[in-house]
């Protein structure tokens, strides 16, 4: 299918069949290019397919570009992987400009891969040719000053390769969009200038998470992945009171690296702590975590005094470390810094209620001690390695002295005991390594102030001087679905500090920021034109070049203040913002408004929910509202996360990992799609062979609709257009399966408007079930060669009408099945592909029929309670019974209806009846253990007109006794049959088989017994539909002698002779009679 696509240029053809229409903006969330795609890719672009397929069938004109994530870390780790470097000195060692060459060579060999998978998985969009993106990858080492030619949106494009791949994406080049793109770098340089201009954007120095691997801080953004269990070691150690000698602070610690950067120890203002003689010691501790914190000594331990915590405010006290020169220089002679502070968080559920403070590891930490005025020790650098000043813990890896600080503290006296615990640890996002927490400079765009008032309540200067609450105003105006997304991202903007922007690494956006280190002024500029109207020097080394490090290292501007030459911070940007501008810059923003005003905001953005919130969604919204002031889209399509089947996450190591390309191998693309589409998109997905198998079964189901139509037809010679009757003049099948399909149609399309795929999927396999278990089982035989011509005409249309609009309903979801079938059902291939045709909706006008749906829903609902019926009478399916009478619970349906359900029940006749007391008794049973208690002294009243059957039947189940209400959960209705008689009730109707049988029904029953197993017999023996047999039989079926012609067409026999020789195929059955041995003889012609 994806060839004949190719071959015959159908997305081609839609785009141009679609253009001028009315515009549906879809905005792309870009997928990272650094690996192949996995399962977890599949279910967001199966969304972004389906739905914007279903947007076209309507008429809508589409942008079609999906996008490409091309900077960060994630890239230069697998960089560095594959180079074997571990750490950024190795990495300046062998040259910026290879490393930035060989990330932009990765990003496109991915890209191309992640194009070539999406769209064996169905994605249509505007891709660029997989061999272009591969040349431009190789051109960039082989030849890098050659010009080259790719194809474009109107013809050849030509360029250098870091040119074009610096326009890819663009509205000349078209294909995807790609987060390294020129376009997307100075949009975002403009982005950071107004923040500038506004005056939102700072340098800070904080306490970070770092990664000392990579030798960058992990922002709060990132922080969603990465945590994990680790095993650590904790220690309890003592700092020695200053003024009150002989006692000291008994504190807990699970990162025993920071203890050398003690600078104060926090108590919490209300709690009680209690100085406590232990072992020959004095320790200060919480008072409810003695017992915890002494372990199983506790009981030898004497409180001497209790104070609260408000009252130590100020205590002096040393520590161990005090006398490393680094320390020393920090906190002066004898740590003379070192003092107790309040702190509210202070907890009484772990530690010793007394918190180890060191405000260059750790973020609250740095707040607190940034609030009390005291000094910072920042004890490692970039790669972990301690600094110079600590005595034996210098260049010492952080991770590797805790022994050496143990060892400190035993030896000053300080450590009471140690102990090894399991807890939950923040790692590095993208090479697993855990993070420490560091002292550093960074840049950060302010979120402004938190107010504690009402949003609504807000002046506009407040709202004007916060990013945080316009932010909020614009979720406001966005559709979250599901609607929990709403609350939230708003959770995430009250409480998200500051957004760090910069990195210190290589592949990025190259921040352009210009710290003067003369006069300290900072100037941003906004765009490369602006660049390069300031540079004084080194302009050359960035000529040929997309900006980005080395090359814009070397240009240089003069300070507007003092008219120094600044060069640019080394910093590269944060990657979310580079996909958080893509609303401007994939729309033309600058070089075409008309266009963007057309596009923007988009109608729908979908990702999946878990941590975009924090990061796409929330750089999304920030840059849309910081450059216009509006919502980047309508609407916010959320979804979960992909586990394997057995509910945990999928690794490799654990067995359970499944590729994408393997599943499609496996299961087939649009199998995968109709499963991710029939999901809940609120919870997680349990993906794996079991749930493919399901999802097949379902769609084999249609598959065998389609190959009985197509069987049937070519042997009745049928053609699509042939002669029929009317809808309105057909059969009440007929026109019921119609109905429904016009219901399908309906649904469906609200279904998909209102981005429920799962609703539209559960339609359509209801749809698939009306069609084949109901409609095409009902009317099976009337496809026979054997019925009149007008009937098996109706027939044919009506299911080839039904058929054709589910599938045309379905081709979203399911593309390639859907085009595969259609195209074979029409004539001749005529029309074209199934993804040409505008939906539905026309095509079933005049089809829905409200009345003969309801009719028909409770002959169906009859039907079934007929069945179970019958299982309880132990009465074979085919047995034919002489009358079933129906309490139908309402209008009565008329008489095709009803001779369709004598049909259906296998009796000669349905009896409609009003009165269902003849038909059995109701006996109602009390459920004591769920209405006892309140009964109370009327408990054996209500029991006793409970046996006596003075019950009132109330409407929806419930009942009345002894002017009491129960519900239909409170009670157990039993339906007694009358003597001899079979009875079932539910939802209002009631089914009474009669079950005696005369000697003709059951050579009745034979008959079709018989009948079913010949046609087994037949396809076990390869024969097909139009091919005729003579079948035999033996004496002893002699009593079906009168129902020869019957049999003789329900099988396809040219004739049948009882009591003669045996066919060359034989099998027997158990008959009323006994078992019975039958065989046939294929006929000649």
């Amino acid at each position: 299918m994806l060839a004949r696509w190719r071959a015959e240029g159908t997305f081609e053809r839609l785009r141009a069949q679609t253009a001028g229409g009315e515009p549906w903006s879809f905005l792309d969330g870009p997928i990272t290019a650094n690996n192949p795609m996995g399962v977890h890719h599949a279910w967001g672009r199966t969304y972004k397919d389906l739905f914007q397929r279903f947007r076209a069938s309507l008429g809508h004109e589409l942008r079609w570009q999906q996008g490409f994530d091309c900077q960060g870390l994630w890239v230069e780790v697998n960089v560095e992987k594959e180079l074997g470097l571990t750490s950024k000195r190795q990495i300046e060692e062998r040259g910026l400009a290879e490393f930035i060459r060989l990330c932009k060579q990765r990003v496109l060999t991915y890209a191309a891969r992640q194009t070539e998978q999406s769209i064996r998985l169905g994605m249509w969009m505007d891709w660029n040719d997989p061999a272009d993106l591969l040349r431009l990858r190789d051109a960039l080492s082989d030849a890098p000053e050659r010009e080259l030619a790719i194809a474009g949106a109107a013809g050849e494009v030509r360029g250098t390769p870091e040119g074009l791949i610096g326009q890819l994406g663009s509205p000349e080049i078209g294909g995807s969009y790609f987060t390294f793109s020129d376009e997307n770098n100075d949009l975002i340089w403009s982005f950071l200038a107004e923040c500038n201009r506004r005056g939102w954007l700072y340098k800070g120095s904080d306490s970070m998470p770092w990664c000392t691997r990579c030798g960058t801080g992990i922002s709060q953004h990132e922080m969603t992945e990465g945590y994990a269990d680790r095993d650590d070691p904790s220690a309890y150690f003592g700092f020695p009171l200053v003024d009150r000698p002989g006692e000291e602070l008994l504190a807990w610690t699970t990162t025993p690296w920071t203890i050398p950067a003690n600078v104060a120890a926090a108590v919490s203002p209300t709690l009680s702590y209690e100085l406590v003689e232990f072992d020959g010691r004095k320790m200060w501790i919480g008072a409810t975590r003695r017992v915890a914190a002494l372990g199983g000594g506790a009981p030898r331990a004497k409180v001497l005094e209790t104070r609260q915590g408000s009252e130590m405010v100020g205590w002096r006290y040393r520590a161990t470390f005090d006398a490393a020169p680094a320390v020393a220089e920090a906190l002066g002679a004898d740590g003379a810094a070192h003092r107790v502070i309040l702190w509210s968080d202070v907890g009484a559920e772990e530690g010793t209620s007394i918190v180890h403070i060191a405000p260059a590891c750790g973020s609250e930490d740095h707040a607190l001690c940034i609030a009390e005025g005291l000094p910072m020790i920042a004890p490692i650098d970039e790669s972990g390695i301690y600094l110079e000043g600590f005595n034996d813990l210098s260049g010492k890896d952080w991770l590797a002295v805790a022994d050496l600080v143990f060892a400190a503290l035993e030896q000053s006296g300080s450590l009471l005991r140690q102990e090894k615990i399991t807890h939950r640890y923040p790692h590095c996002w993208r090479c697993a390594t855990p993070l420490a927490f560091r002292l550093v400079d960074e840049w950060f765009i302010s979120m402004g102030a938190t107010y504690e008032k009402p949003r609504e309540q807000l002046s506009a200067a407040e709202k004007a001087g916060s990013l945080r609450y316009q932010i909020m105003d614009v979720v406001d105006n966005i559709s979250w679905l599901p609607s929990f997304g709403h609350d939230r991202e708003l959770d995430w903007l009250r409480n998200m500090s500051d957004w760090m922007i910069s990195k210190k690494r290589y592949w990025g956006l190259a921040l352009p920021i210009y710290e003067c280190e003369g006069c300290g002024a900072v100037e941003v500029l906004g765009s490369r034109a602006e660049l390069e109207g300031r540079a004084v020097a080194g302009l050359d080394a960035l000529a040929g070049h997309s900006p980005h490090r080395p090359y814009i290292d070397e240009v240089r501007i003069a300070c507007a203040k003092c008219g120094g030459e600044v060069q640019r911070v080394p910093d590269v940007g944060n990657p979310w913002l580079d996909a958080g501008i893509v609303s401007l810059s994939t729309m033309r923003y600058r070089s075409d408004p008309e266009y963007w005003k057309r596009w923007f905001p988009a109608d729908l953005i979908t990702e999946s929910f878990p941590g975009q919130f924090r990061n796409w969604f929330y750089s999304l919204l920030a840059m849309s509202t910081v450059m216009v002031g509006s919502e980047p889209t309508k609407t916010v399509f959320g979804y979960g996360l992909v586990f394997a089947e057995d509910g945990r996450q999928m690794h490799k190591s654990w067995g359970n990992s499944i590729e994408f390309d393997e599943a499609a191998d496996r299961m087939g693309a649009d199998v995968m799609r109709w499963l991710f589409a029939g999901s809940r998109p609120e919870e997680n997905v349990h993906f794996g062979w079991n749930g493919a198998d399901e999802a097949r079964r379902k769609l084999l189901v249609l598959w065998n609709v389609y190959a009985f139509h197509i069987g049937y037809a070519n042997s009745a010679g049928w053609r699509p257009g042939g002669a029929a009757s009317p809808v309105a003049e057909r059969g009440a099948m007929d026109r019921w399966i119609l109905s429904r399909t016009a219901d399908l149609v309906s649904t469906v399309e609200g279904a998909l408007r209102g981005y429920d795929a799962q609703s539209a999927v559960a339609r359509l396999e209801a749809g698939i079930d009306e069609l084949s278990t109901w409609y095409l089982r009902r009317s099976r035989d009337r496809f026979d060669l054997s019925t009149s011509e007008a009937d098996r005409n109706d027939a044919f249309a009506t299911l080839h009408e039904a058929l054709l609009t589910l599938l045309q309903t379905a081709s979203p979801i399911a593309p390639m099945l859907t085009d595969a079938m259609y195209t074979n059902l029409v004539a001749d291939g005529a029309t074209g592909s199934i993804h040409l045709q505008p939906w539905p909706t026309a095509r079933v006008q005049g089809w829905r029929d409200q009345e003969l749906e309801d009719a028909m829903s409770r002959v169906i609902r009859a039907a079934e309670l007929g069945r179970s019926v019958r299982s309880a009478a132990a009465m074979r399916t085919r047995q034919p019974l002489a009358l079933a009478r129906v309490v139908f619970g309402g209008e009565t349906p008329h008489a095709e209806l009803l001779e369709i359900l004598a049909d259906e029940l296998n009796v000669k006749r349905v009896e409609p009846v009003t009165d269902a007391s003849g038909l059995f008794e109701r006996k109602v049973k009390v459920l004591l253990p769920k209405v006892g208690k309140r009964l109370g002294d009327k408990l054996q009243a209500v029991l006793a007109a409970a046996r006596s059957g003075s019950v009132e039947f109330l409407p929806g189940g419930a009942v009345r006794i002894e002017g009491l209400e129960f519900a239909p959960d409170e009670i157990e209705i039993q339906a007694i049959p009358r003597e001899g008689g079979f009875v079932a009730e539910g939802d209002g109707l009631v089914v009474e088989l009669e079950t005696a049988l005369t000697p003709e029904l059951v050579a009745e029953g034979d008959v079709r017994e018989l009948s079913r197993a010949v046609q087994d017999l037949r396809k076990r023996a390869g024969l097909k539909i139009g091919d005729s047999i003579s079948l035999y039989l033996p004496e002893s079926a002699g009593s079906l002698a009168p129902y020869k012609e019957v049999l003789m067409q329900s099988v396809g026999a040219r004739s049948i002779e009882i009591g003669a020789a045996a066919g060359d195929v034989t099998d027997q059955i158990e008959l009323s009679f006994g078992v019975t041995a039958f065989s046939f003889r294929r006929s000649a012609g």
